[in-house]
């Protein structure tokens, strides 16, 4: 008598669905991600996926933390791999690692810097910690510029309202020290960076230079040479 086959077991369910969670989203979007879809990709019944993730907010919860961490990877990678003694060499070396990124993981890019999925709030206290590691390298480029090579152009910037402060503040909780002036300059300079890849990643911008990086590698240079001197 022949048995009938047992169903082949997924050695690794929790990465599996996750990853299954990534191929849905290139292909039909964050909105539409469903979790009874994951589970008829992979064979599985919709039970076994609420063992990990109990509903599809949990899952995208999860997703944005991967990225975020994964992101977080790059920029410390890349600013990592220059001497500490060089503050523009490294501020360079994480604004190319940046667009890299997005341009490897551009689902993974659009999920944590794109257009917010209806219905769904990220909870703070779980990605604010990854969120805040992603942008740790820029922010400590800027620390080490400003407090210890005293290599900031920081002459007119603007300060930060006094009801803002302590919003601030609690980047030191996950971030790591950072004084308010360092935490501004990095965020106009994440806002621009960001603004161009943005913009590159949608399509909206015309494809400088033989690979589309011509106007990025301008526009670095240009930040660089606004606030860190030489």
């Amino acid at each position: 008598m022949v048995r009938p086959s047992k169903k082949k077991q997924i050695p690794n369910l929790q990465e599996a669905i996750k990853e299954t969670a990534w191929s849905q989203i290139a292909e039909v979007g964050a909105p539409a991600l469903s979790l009874r879809a994951i589970a008829r990709e992979l064979k599985i019944t919709a039970p076994a996926i609420y063992n990990y993730f109990p509903d599809r907010d949990a899952l995208v919860t999860a997703l944005i933390i991967d990225a975020y961490t994964s992101f977080g990877d790059s920029q410390i990678e890349a600013r990592d791999a220059i001497s500490t003694s060089d503050n523009k060499k490294r501020f360079l070396a994480i604004g190319k690692a940046y667009r890299n990124w997005a341009h490897a993981f551009p689902q993974r890019y659009q999920l944590i810097f794109g257009t917010p999925i209806p219905g769904y709030q990220a909870p703070f206290d779980e990605v604010f910690p990854s969120s805040a590691r992603s942008l740790g390298a820029l922010v400590s480029v800027v620390v080490e510029a400003f407090r210890l090579a005293g290599k900031l152009n920081i002459d007119s910037f603007p300060k930060v309202k006094s009801e803002y402060k302590v919003s601030f503040e609690m980047w030191k909780t996950y971030g790591g020290e950072a004084d308010v002036l360092s935490l501004s300059v990095a965020m106009i300079i994440w806002s621009r960076v960001h603004g161009i890849v943005s913009l590159e990643i949608q399509g909206n911008l015309p494809p400088f230079g033989e690979k589309g990086d011509a106007l990025y590698m301008y526009e670095l240079n240009s930040i660089a040479d606004t606030f860190l001197k030489d």
